[in-house]
């Protein structure tokens, strides 16, 4: 298959699924981003999820194939109601960033993950991710919602019009080459 028929499909796919984010806010263009594999932010201590339940809604930061621990984040964000995922994660301090081309459709860096300098290591050889035009259909961002009692569901709409609630998870999940599949438990 050419990569114009594998970007084509991926982002019919995309579309389809509801997963082009519509960011409520986004960051400068990556252009003027710093070009470091350090995240751009963490999430506030305060508001750790460590062990046990959260109370509102647990936000799931995972790096996944890339392997880069420091972007990685889990947080309870506290809310009482039915409230937009593009606040909660900005009340638990991460930070998105979408491409040149669609700056508020997609999510191309959460916390600067990955950053512009960054070799992804992939099936076909390694990948730079420029945040110019539609990340690769091998390397990206995913979102998921998982409910109170459940599994783990691809989000079907965008970050600026997805509601999570109190119980809820949100997880930004970056996957290479399909792994990983989904969220860990």
């Amino acid at each position: 298959m050419t990569l114009t028929k594998i970007r084509t499909a991926a982002a019919s796919s995309l579309a389809a699924a509801g997963l082009l984010f519509t960011l409520a806010a986004c960051s400068a263009p990556a252009a003027t981003q710093p070009s470091t594999s350090a995240p751009a932010s963490t999430a506030a201590a305060s508001s750790s999820a460590a062990a046990g339940p959260c109370a509102g809604v647990k936000v799931v930061v995972a790096s996944g194939a890339l392997k880069q621990a420091a972007a990685d984040t889990s947080v309870c964000v506290p809310v009482d109601a039915p409230t937009l995922a593009s606040k909660v994660l900005d009340e638990a301090k991460v930070k998105t960033e979408g491409t040149d081309q669609y700056p508020k459709e997609l999510v191309c860096r959460v916390n600067g993950v990955p950053a512009a300098d960054f070799d992804i290591t992939h099936k076909g050889g390694t990948y730079r991710e420029e945040c110019k035009k539609m990340p690769a259909a091998f390397a990206y961002w995913s979102l998921w919602v998982k409910p109170a009692s459940g599994a783990w569901a691809y989000a079907q709409e965008g970050l600026a019009t997805l509601k999570v609630s109190p119980g809820q998870s949100l997880e930004l999940l970056y996957t290479v080459d399909g792994a990983p599949a989904t969220p860990a438990a």
